[in-house]
């Protein structure tokens, strides 16, 4: 339960809210998860930052098509250090305390009631979903250099409708997901995100955009890489620029993959979730509904019985099959 006047709404019931600390994870599971994202956030925020030093020593090495990498590495160094503030605060902005007058208990942060949070979230997702549309816009580039042969003074004619781009749709979706109050807090990481308990919040504000964006990215590079195939096929008695042209294609891969294949890895964990989700949650309500005193769900009641059912006859039709082989 949660006090009134919050909006707070979990499974289907209004004014209730996930217990904290997870639902789902054991003391130990969650120690070893929290010291595992505080480290590799560490490690991200050094890698990013290295990148944009180096950019600041030398501002005039990195043109077009190259430059968005350094606008991505800021957004993740941003999104690396949110979640290492969230490893630092621990579960204090991403859960309410308990209120022992009220006789409630620790709940997970819904909605954007609580200030700490719903600052977490808005740099979070906001640089989240910028990082990725940078890297869409580096294929792009990318794909304008190496298919349409044009040069990185045309290419950075185009940086204002980039940056409109790469700014503007992240900071629209931030928007639209705070007037529809879908902050949620992340008892697992410290942080507060969206979708980690609204399935369709997550489904239409975090997988559908990474989706999009990792199908036109694939997309521009497939087609940067072939269009590059053929140049090198055309000035294959050309060796000294034909070497440059595999060196260019190399990077091209190396650097795709490098962040193509977390970023898949990431999206097969939301798809994973998505079908899973619903029977988490059924199960766990049906092993804790007499400890919060909640009702338990139908579903598995009935599942239940039917297992049930299923495993007498089994065990019936084997007590036959036993017995008919019997002499007496």
């Amino acid at each position: 339960k949660t006090s009134g006047g919050q909006g707070y709404k979990f499974l289907g019931i209004d004014q209730c809210a996930p217990p904290c600390p997870n639902m789902y994870f054991k003391s130990d599971e969650l120690e070893f998860a929290k010291s595992f994202i505080g480290t590799v956030s560490i490690f991200c925020l050094c890698a990013t930052l290295f990148t944009f030093l180096t950019f600041l020593i030398d501002v005039r090495r990195f043109r077009y098509p190259e430059r968005p990498i350094i606008y991505y590495s800021v957004c993740y160094s941003i999104v690396s250090l949110m979640y290492f503030i969230g490893f630092l605060l621990g579960d204090s902005t991403a859960c309410n305390k308990a209120d022992e007058k009220l006789e409630l208990g620790d709940t997970v942060v819904l909605g954007s009631q609580n200030k700490a949070c719903t600052v977490l979230f808005m740099l979070l997702y906001f640089f989240t979903m910028a990082g990725t549309v940078w890297w869409v816009i580096l294929t792009i580039t990318w794909f304008l250099a190496a298919g349409r042969k044009w040069s990185c003074e045309a290419i950075e004619q185009k940086a204002v409708w980039f940056h409109a781009v790469a700014w503007g749709t992240p900071g629209f979706l931030t928007v639209m997901l705070l007037a529809l109050n879908k902050v949620e807090g992340d008892n697992i990481s410290g942080v507060c995100f969206v979708g980690l308990y609204d399935l369709d919040a997550s489904r239409y504000f975090v997988l559908l955009p990474l989706c999009l964006c990792v199908f036109v990215g694939l997309s521009l590079l497939l087609a940067g890489i072939i269009s590059l195939n053929h140049v090198r096929q055309v000035i294959q008695h050309d060796g000294r620029n034909q070497e440059k042209l595999k060196k260019f294609m190399i990077r091209i891969g190396v650097f795709s993959g490098l962040y193509l294949v977390p970023l898949v890895t990431l999206l097969g964990c939301y798809v994973y979730e998505q079908v899973n989700r619903i029977t988490w949650e059924i199960t766990w309500v049906s092993d804790h509904c007499r400890q919060y005193h909640i009702p338990c769900p139908y579903q598995v009641k009935a599942i239940t019985w039917i297992m049930s059912l299923f495993t007498f006859n089994v065990e019936n039709v084997s007590w036959k099959y036993t017995c008919h082989g019997c002499k007496s």
